[in-house]
């Protein structure tokens, strides 16, 4: 099914030329990255599953854009578009997924457990819904702390239909904790329709009987995207308590670089990176807009290779993890 345009839950203020292009940027980042991961993994440099955000990247950018330093973030296994957006270092993402020493958890956590406090990156969770209940956590510490800090916690159209989601609502709305989940609808879970394992396809409502404000958003247009996240964000720094934002949006490839994606017709996939694909949205608003020449996009897209290109050979050349570390890691030292 397509990812259609819906309204957000406020009006959408057109972004100016350097915000556009630092959306061009960021998103083509995930793009290329991506890219790049699905070549290495082919390789067999990376081993195990490796789940792609390619044609999704206008949610985490989006959503990024309405926070401020200090709040937290967290999402489930399709995880390396959020680490770029929290800020957290390409060599090391990249390490991570060879599982090179060089990675952000040392090259033992690979492709769905890598994490960053420095960054306010709480994972990548390979438990499908949950990173819900431990967003949620975040988000108490906050309200304990009483910091003026929010969490965001992401998660995909199947952990919507988990049990301890709809537990992690109800203590979020009873104790007004200042969370916005994020559902990452893009349309087919594991490889099963939106509609084929869920009674209730709109997925922003799944809150309504906690009195969780629901808003269903177009995931594919980035300034949609960060309308409805500024929205969400002021709600639940402000005391008022959670949100819940769909984001319906989809994604190109397979669930995962093993899944040969048998379920929908090439046409459809085509349909929507044809008319649909969000970078290709905001190339057209910046060079109709007179902010950008192809020339200009072709200079950035060159810049992100490069990046990417580097990040690539630091995850080869990075050295394997010492047996040693085995035993680091495992239990908190006093």
């Amino acid at each position: 099914m397509a990812a259609k345009r819906k309204t957000t839950p406020t009006t959408v203020k057109a972004a100016g030329k350097d915000q556009l292009l630092k959306y061009y940027s960021e998103m083509l980042m995930m793009r290329r990255f991506e890219e790049k991961a699905g070549q290495l993994y082919g390789m067999g440099l990376i081993a195990g599953f490796c789940h792609l955000y390619i044609g999704q990247e206008a949610v985490v950018v989006g959503v990024q854009a309405a926070l401020e330093e200090g709040d937290q973030v967290i999402t489930g296994y399709r995880d390396h578009a959020h680490m770029l957006a929290c800020g957290m270092d390409p060599n090391g993402v990249m390490a991570e997924l060879t599982g090179r020493a060089g990675g952000y958890s040392r090259g033992k956590g690979g492709s769905m457990h890598m994490f960053s406090r420095e960054k306010h990156f709480y994972g990548g969770h390979g438990i499908v819904g949950a990173q819900v209940a431990l967003g949620t956590g975040l988000g108490f510490a906050d309200r304990y702390k009483d910091n003026g800090k929010i969490s965001v916690a992401y998660f995909g159209d199947g952990a919507a239909n988990q049990g301890q989601v709809y537990e992690s609502f109800n203590m979020a709305q009873l104790w007004h904790l200042p969370v916005v989940y994020v559902i990452e609808n893009n349309q087919y879970a594991m490889g099963t329709a939106v509609g084929r394992a869920s009674s209730e396809t709109k997925l922003h409502k799944r809150g309504a009987s906690f009195g969780i404000p629901g808003f269903e958003v177009d995931g594919m247009d980035v300034e949609a995207v960060r309308a409805a996240a500024e929205t969400a964000v002021a709600h639940a720094r402000s005391g008022e308590g959670p949100v819940i934002l769909e984001m319906k949006t989809y994604r190109y490839r397979g669930h995962s670089m093993s899944d040969p994606a048998k379920y929908r017709t090439r046409e459809e996939v085509d349909d929507i990176r044809s008319h649909h694909d969000p970078i290709d949205l905001i190339k057209k608003r910046l060079i109709e807009g007179g902010h950008a020449s192809e020339d200009d996009l072709k200079a950035i897209d060159k810049e992100v290779k490069a990046v990417v290109n580097a990040a690539a050979e630091f995850a080869k050349t990075s050295p394997e993890p010492d047996p040693g570390e085995l035993w680091t890691d495992v239990l908190l030292e006093a």
